[in-house]
C-alpha cells in the first residue's frame, strides 16, 4: 500500500526560503541589502549578515546567480503571513442560494417558497 505525498499547507508554501547555512553549492550571490546591490562571495555575504546580527535569506533562485537578502527573517516571515491574511480577507466569496421545487408540491409550501425567492431578490438588490 502507497502513501500519498503530503500536501504542504499555505504557510509551508510561503516560507520556503533558504536561510544562513541552509544556502548550499553556491560560491558568489547577487547581495541586496541597505548599502544597495553587489555581487559578492557566499562567505563575504554571510559574514555581513553576522556582523549586522540579520539573517542571510535566499530570495530567488531562479537566476545564475542566487539572489539574497540581509534582513531578520523573523520580522520578514511575519510581513509575509500578514500580507497573505489581509489578501485572503479581500476575497469576495460568492454565495449561491438555491430552493428546489418538486413536480407534487402543495399550494401552500409553494407559496412560502415563492416568498423566499422574492426575498432573496429584494435583499440582492439593495
Amino acid at each position: 500500500m502507497q502513501r500519498k505525498p503530503s500536501q504542504k499547507s499555505a504557510t509551508d508554501k510561503l516560507f520556503n526560503h533558504r536561510v544562513n547555512e541552509k544556502i548550499t553549492g553556491v560560491s558568489r550571490v547577487r547581495l541586496v541589502s541597505d548599502d544597495g546591490v553587489a555581487i559578492v562571495s557566499f562567505e563575504e555575504a554571510l559574514r555581513k549578515a553576522k556582523e549586522e546580527n540579520l539573517d542571510l535569506v535566499e530570495v530567488s533562485a531562479d537566476q545564475e546567480l542566487h539572489v539574497c537578502k540581509i534582513i531578520d527573517y523573523g520580522k520578514y516571515k511575519f510581513e509575509l503571513l500578514k500580507k497573505s491574511k489581509e489578501a485572503k480577507k479581500k476575497q469576495h466569496v460568492i454565495n449561491v442560494k438555491e430552493i428546489k421545487i418538486r413536480p407534487r408540491i402543495e399550494s401552500h409550501d409553494y407559496e412560502i417558497k415563492r416568498n423566499t425567492r422574492r426575498s432573496f431578490w429584494e435583499k440582492e438588490t439593495k
